[in-house]
């Protein structure tokens, strides 16, 4: 069971102040009518205050007056699932409203973002954000310990529509889309000359985070540069590209052609760096 100090902070994240999430409370819980000095005395609110905050949950349908046989004011709550969707059609009333008055205000952008991302769990979040508002299509380039994390949102985005291209370092996962496998350079060789899982998602082409991840901690950039995201997409299409050749010419010889090529041992000479984490 929550917490009454849980549900007074989720009841707040719904708009109710403290006080009235504390009362609404008492008041659900009482199974009967109750006068002001019962409502304070189980809340906690000050009886100085507890009056002002019966009127507002009456003025929002949250609470109600009633008169026992003495003709004493009392209160009894609006009950706790036709509250609940109450908040529930206002809350989406209000979304509705918002998402169409305020592009309007939007000022046309003067620079497009290239923001430094911090943090696995900041990489994560910034990604879902990508996947779930993506409407046509994402390219993804993922290792399996963020597939057991992202995966739930990209088949979500598959159910809506969304054109899904995923390719997967390691072993393959249940496919969402098109997913395919880095077949011809195997995870240990990748992370030997990256040193860290290479983490790519792009939205619609015209958002993107690029990101390394290594140890539980992870960094990396959110941007909407047009250019930046059109390099990160060129960057999943050539590297599936590349295991499709790999599959049609044989991985074997493929794997073993990169590894020995001079030309290939080249361009892997230059090691990755993790840059210095901000303050």
């Amino acid at each position: 069971m929550a917490s009454l100090t849980r549900l007074v902070e989720r009841l707040g994240e719904l708009g109710m102040s403290s006080y009235e999430a504390k009362v609404y409370l008492a008041l659900i819980g009482a199974g009967g009518p109750l006068n002001g000095y019962e409502v304070a005395k189980s809340s906690g609110v000050p009886r100085s205050t507890v009056y002002e905050t019966l009127a507002k949950l009456v003025a929002r349908g949250a609470a109600f007056e009633t008169r026992t046989s003495k003709d004493a004011t009392c209160y009894v709550p609006l009950p706790p699932n036709a509250l609940l969707s109450r908040m529930s059609r206002e809350f989406e009333q209000s979304l509705q409203a918002l998402r169409a008055e305020l592009p309007s205000l939007a000022a046309p952008r003067e620079a497009h973002l290239i923001n430094n991302v911090n943090g696995y769990d900041a990489l994560i979040e910034r990604s879902a954000d990508i996947i779930r508002e993506a409407q046509r299509d994402l390219f993804v380039s993922i290792w399996p310990e963020e597939v057991g994390v992202l995966g739930p949102a990209l088949a979500d985005a598959q159910e809506r529509g969304v054109d899904v291209t995923m390719l997967v370092f390691g072993e393959e996962p249940e496919p969402v889309g098109h997913t395919y496998r880095h077949r011809f350079s195997p995870p240990d060789f990748v992370l030997d000359y990256l040193g860290y899982r290479l983490f790519v998602v792009v939205g619609d082409l015209r958002q993107a985070v690029i990101g390394g991840m290594e140890d539980g901690d992870g960094w990396g950039i959110y941007t909407d540069n047009p250019a930046v995201v059109l390099l990160s997409t060129e960057y999943v299409r050539h590297d599936i590209a590349m295991q499709l050749l790999g599959e049609q010419f044989g991985a074997t010889q493929v794997t073993e052609y990169v590894r020995s090529n001079p030309e290939f041992v080249h361009l892997r000479a230059a090691r990755a760096v993790r840059p210095p984490r901000e303050a």
